[in-house]
């Protein structure tokens, strides 16, 4: 199993979708760690919860968490600045082994502020397709792969470290990871599961005076199948009954509706309606008028208007050539002068002064033509007539014939709502009729609902003969089964004993193998290899021993903080060695008490070594310029990411690169 993408959304510090790529570098299997720098508060243990929060849902034990319910966790998790229409998400994709072939699973988990019911939404995607049947049984898909139990040795921070070196006694934490690890807890869960079988079985064998039972159920199916008798005629009773009443409730309201109930219930409403209509059509009179009252009545002369348009064209020509007369003779005169002047042919000149003369006599006709004009008009009466029969005379009569057509719908609509409110009750008649009709309603919805109940309770009484037929049955077969009860009882009590001889044995096997791996670990991470010779855990406590070349007891208060924490993670990667499973390291704070030589060692021993997938987040401090430059040198970094934290906005951004 290898992580291969983390993307946050609006969860915790991280506004936004955030994207991390954890795939380790396929082609070197040198280079397993993902590092991410961040200071604290920075959102590195944020990261650590989103992983077990995508992996295990509401059972994740995440480090904010405390004893809030799911759905308060939730809630605490979507990032402040998240805008009201959007939601916090989370997304983990990894690698998997599946029949020898390579699958990619996407858990996707979504949720808003105060999620319905307290649960988020999770999304199974397998190869980029959904997958209905691993969504449905993915906590025991995950428990297989990854369970909850050990996760704590694969998914661990500093401060674990820290309380797992510090305590004699293993914390509960892994306590119970390694009981889960060792295969301990089976044995434990089914004494436990013996021991309700005990109970079960001497309280079923207690059973006594059989023929008195059988008695007594012979006699409580009797008085059953009395009661489903009576509660059938009643049935059929009110079948009876509701049919009529449904026939009364329909001649009811029909009689309501024809004699004017129901015109009569909506009687305000329709005299209001009838007002509004009215008032608009007031309104559309008056418009009406307004119109009538300007230019509206000339459209019923509009071809007399075109007429004395063309008549006025005809006038103002007229007087524009006999104002320009005066003028064209002077200038035909100068004209002839210049032609003279210049030497033309005196052919030509004639010829021009002969068409001049006639142009001339043309137009004195038409001026002297005093019988055309007769109306006197000038040319801004002219523009005032042309703005009428262009513009505003067609409008008029636009708005005219619309504000008629809608004068005309509204008359038709107030006089058909006048015969409604004419043919309405009155309102003692209103009274009368509404009264039978919600009489008859009512006596139909009670009728209804009795007769649910009793169809519900014939159901109930169907399942109770049913029940008690087959208790009947199986009396006979009961017995038979109280003498085998009594054998299992008999015989739990030596499974119990063989099981704790079996439990003791396998844990001793489990334990040496526990022991042969941490021993290894831990002189393979303390520079002092010579110090401790072999490491023994207690198969009751799970407490470590150290022994030194001679076997004697070394007291653990010998052993520096550092040395400490060095034997908390060989304990953790002993672990990790002994479950077999190839799984993802993730390691938040890890270096916060060693010293510069057992930092070396962790940096050179523990972190390239530990597994095919390290994740390390890590401060500044901790995996500092010179720790970084021997991961880099060795080559055993594919990947590095800096949590940029913003604390004046509470936001954090994923960026490529380390602090240095």
């Amino acid at each position: 199993m290898l992580f291969r993408e983390l993307v946050l959304e609006n969860f915790g510090s991280y506004l936004g979708k955030n994207i991390i790529n954890l795939l380790p570098d396929s082609a070197s299997e040198s280079r397993p760690i993902i590092l991410i720098g961040g200071m604290n508060g920075g959102g590195k243990t944020t990261i650590m919860d989103a992983m077990r929060l995508a992996l295990y849902g509401a059972r994740a034990q995440c480090s904010t968490r405390g004893n809030l319910s799911y759905g308060d966790f939730l809630h605490q998790c979507v990032s402040r600045q998240t805008p009201l229409t959007e939601k916090a998400r989370i997304e983990l994709a990894f690698q998997v082994a599946d029949e020898g072939e390579l699958q990619e699973i996407r858990i996707v988990r979504y949720w808003e502020r105060n999620p319905k019911d307290g649960k988020d939404t999770l999304g199974i995607l397998v190869n980029d397709w959904a997958d209905k049947t691993l969504l449905n049984t993915w906590d025991e898909y995950i428990e297989n792969l990854l369970p909850l139990g050990i996760s704590n040795l694969f998914l661990f921070d500093g401060e674990q470290v820290k309380e797992l070196a510090e305590q004699e006694t293993p914390p509960a934490v892994v306590f119970d990871a390694i009981q889960s690890l060792l295969g301990l807890e089976l044995a434990e869960r089914l004494a436990t599961d013996l021991d309700v079988l005990v109970t079960r079985k001497r309280r079923d064998s207690a059973t006594s005076k059989q023929s008195a039972a059988i008695d007594e159920i012979e006699s409580r199916l009797e008085q059953q199948q009395v009661e489903l008798t009576e509660l059938t005629s009643e049935l059929d009773r009110l079948d009876g009954k509701l049919t009529v009443a449904i026939e009364q409730e329909r001649q009811a309201f029909d009689k309501f509706v024809l004699e004017g109930g129901k015109i009569a219930a909506q009687g305000q409403e329709l005299d209001l309606t009838a007002k509004a209509i009215q008032t608009q059509i007031d309104r559309h009179r008056q418009e009406l008028a307004e119109l009538a009252a300007g230019s509206l009545p000339l459209g019923l002369i509009t071809p007399l208007l075109a007429e004395v348009r063309a008549q006025g064209a005809i006038e103002i020509r007229h007087q524009q050539g006999k104002a320009a007369l005066d003028l064209l003779v002077d200038r035909d005169r100068r004209l002839l002068d210049f032609l003279d002047r210049q030497q033309i042919v005196a052919e030509k000149i004639a010829d021009v002064r002969a068409f001049l003369a006639t142009e001339n006599q043309n137009l004195v006709r038409e001026v002297e033509l005093e019988s055309s004009v007769y109306l006197g008009i000038d040319a801004e009466v002219i523009n005032q007539l042309d703005l009428m029969l262009k513009s505003e005379l067609g409008r008029d009569i636009g708005l005219a014939s619309n504000l008629q057509t809608q004068l005309t719908k509204l008359e038709t609509e107030l006089d058909f709502l006048d015969r409604q409110i004419a043919e309405a009750a009155s309102p003692e008649e209103y009274s009368r009729l509404k009264h039978q009709e919600t009489t008859a309603r009512e006596l139909v919805t009670k009728l209804r609902a009795d007769k649910i109940s009793n169809d519900r309770q014939a159901t109930e009484l169907d399942r109770s003969i049913a029940k008690t037929k087959q208790e009947l049955a199986n009396y006979t077969e009961k017995n038979i089964q109280l003498k085998n009860d009594r054998h299992i009882i008999d015989s739990i009590a030596k499974v119990k004993a063989t099981l704790q001889v079996f439990k003791a044995k396998l844990t001793l096997k489990k334990i040496n193998k526990l022991e042969t791996e941490v021993t290894e670990c831990f002189r393979y991470l303390l520079h002092k290899s010579e110090l401790v010779q072999r490491v023994t855990i207690d198969s009751t406590t799970f407490t470590l021993s150290l022994h030194d070349r001679d076997g004697k007891l070394l007291p653990k208060h010998r052993l520096s903080a550092g040395e400490k924490q060095l034997l908390a993670i060989a304990l953790l990667w002993g672990l990790a060695r002994v479950s077999g499973r190839q799984l993802p390291i993730a390691i938040d704070t890890p270096l916060g008490r060693l010293d510069s030589s057992h930092r070396t060692n962790l940096i050179e021993r523990y972190f390239p070594a530990a597994s095919e997938q390290v994740i390390l987040l890590s401060t500044d401090t901790e995996v500092a310029e010179s720790e970084v430059a021997n991961l880099r040198e060795q080559g055993a970094i594919t990947r590095e990411y800096l949590l940029d934290h913003d604390p004046s906005q509470q936001r954090t951004q994923v960026k490529v690169g380390y602090f240095w």
